[in-house]
């Protein structure tokens, strides 16, 4: 939900024409998807990166309008927290050297953007939850001054009509309750886009779910919050929590969260949208003056804004993207379950993992959603959110096995087999699946090292958990930006 909001208080009649107007933008849509050209030709794919920014003493640092001012580069943006901010890569094709492109962009990109941030003792920061935040970080006064940021708190809030409680059992337990929003500015992420024809949405629709899981475990990055340890990837409860609209009784009911992995395999990208008219109610119900079906009958190509961003509120893991580039419709898939960090590198080993996965399962003669239950997908899900490198899955002919045995015989030369269908240079393509490999054979991912070294530090060092998590982060932002994968990184 990235546009920008100029009002904060909606009447009833606001709520009545916007789910009109939304439902008419849904039968639009249907029409579109029925004879029009949609861009589908060259596959073109995007990342966004969400960072955190903190002091010299690893503290988050609230300070993200100064860093942006400083920085100047319209890739950068804001989030939801004050020590937020978000990079959207440029859009591009990952045959031949898109991956190497992607790499010197990013680098010199964030480069660029931590000298200027240095200007004011403040570093950035690439991870899946920053470890030094605690309740006092996580209030509402330190949301981000842009005020869709504040009516988006208000809505969920009051949409809720009660404080918002967090019970997160891992390696440890949290419990809390928030009277906001602020926490999920927590979750720091990594979105990966691919750009799909309409015929083909629901295959690789259905393969990102399959293989979230997978990407989960190798990938996870934020196993601390408020002091405690807890899943592997605990953003995805932080997530689920932070956002949750429902009180204890609609939950019983069996209402549908907002932040949803889904219930079932689709047929159409159409599925993904009715549903979200279908059973969530409008955060922002905001109506602009275009009316679709004219622009259709015109033959123009509508913004559909009302469904637009009426999907913006609603977190799909995967999301379903309707949207225009120069003058062209285009869909696209939304991969949002990964963390930010650790490296540049291992954000698009990743990348690599994904697109070539999601490809190769998407094109397969037998379609892995034909054989695995939509709730083994799901289970499988948060088991890899919870134990990280040791989640056991469950897959098709396989029955329950080890995650790293799975990714290694199974998934990475499928990867593999998919990137060469992108077009992928054979050596970036080796590079990038040789770090997702590693990791599997050393057993350390962002998660682990940063659990191990906090280990470490409390056993060795004699610090506190506050210290050590301190320490931790320290060590963990040299390291960041020596671009070398989160495996190899030294346990010191």
């Amino acid at each position: 939900m990235g546009r920008d909001v100029d009002r904060a208080v909606f009447s009833r009649e606001d709520r009545v024409r916007y789910r009109q107007k939304v439902r008419r933008c849904l039968d639009v849509f249907a029409l579109m998807l029925d004879d029009f050209g949609f861009d589908a030709d060259r596959p073109m794919t995007g990342l966004e990166i969400e960072l955190n920014l903190v002091d010299p003493a690893a503290e988050p640092a609230m300070r993200n309008e100064e860093i942006l001012a400083a920085i100047a580069d319209p890739l950068f943006q804001t989030e939801l927290g004050q020590f937020n901010l978000e990079l959207n890569a440029n859009p591009r094709l990952i045959s031949g050297n898109g991956f190497a492109d992607y790499e010197r962009d990013l680098c010199a990109s964030l480069n660029r953007a931590n000298e200027r941030a240095a200007r004011s003792d403040t570093r950035i920061v690439l991870v899946g939850i920053l470890p030094t935040l605690n309740e006092r970080h996580l209030v509402a006064d330190n949301l981000s001054t842009n005020e869709r940021y504040r009516v988006l708190n208000d809505q969920i809030v009051g949409a809720r009509g009660e404080d918002i409680e967090l019970d997160i059992r891992g390696v440890e337990r949290l419990r809390t309750h928030n009277d906001s929003i602020a926490p999920e500015a927590a979750c720091t992420s990594l979105q990966f886009h691919l750009q799909v024809a309409p015929d083909s949405f629901a295959d690789y629709w259905n393969a990102s779910q399959a293989i979230a899981a997978a990407q989960v475990a190798v990938g996870a990055n934020s196993p601390f919050l408020y002091d405690r340890q807890l899943w592997a990837e605990t953003r995805i409860a932080l997530f689920e929590q932070a956002t949750d609209t429902r009180p204890d009784e609609l939950k019983t009911q069996g209402v549908r969260p907002r932040v949803w992995f889904g219930e079932r395999w689709i047929t159409s990208i159409f599925d993904l949208f009715e549903e979200n008219v279908r059973y969530f109610p409008p955060l922002l119900p905001i109506c602009e003056s275009e009316d679709p079906v004219e622009v259709l009958h015109a033959g123009g190509v509508p913004e559909l804004a009302e469904l637009r961003l009426h999907n913006g509120t609603v977190y799909r893991w995967n999301r379903p993207v309707y949207d225009i580039m120069d003058g062209r419709p285009h869909l696209r898939v939304e991969n949002r379950v990964l963390p930010a960090g650790p490296t540049v590198v291992d954000m698009l080993a990743n990348a690599a993992f994904y697109f070539g996965l999601v490809r190769g399962m998407a094109e397969a003669d037998r379609p892995i959603w034909s054989q695995l239950t939509f709730s083994s997908a799901e289970e499988n899900f948060h088991a890899a959110a919870r134990r990280g490198m040791d989640a056991v899955l469950h897959w098709p002919q396989l029955g329950d096995v080890p995650v790293t045995t799975l990714v290694l015989d199974t998934l990475l030369p499928l990867a593999a087999s998919g990137l060469d269908g992108f077009g992928v240079a054979p050596a970036d393509r080796d590079r990038l699946l040789g770090i997702i490999e590693q990791r599997c054979r050393t057993g350390r991912n962002g998660a682990v090292w940063q659990a191990s070294t906090v280990w470490a530090a409390e056993r060795h060092l004699g610090l506190d958990r506050r210290a050590a998590l301190h320490h931790m982060l320290q060590r963990y932002a040299e390291l960041q930006y020596t671009n070398e994968p989160v495996h190899t990184w030294p346990l010191d």
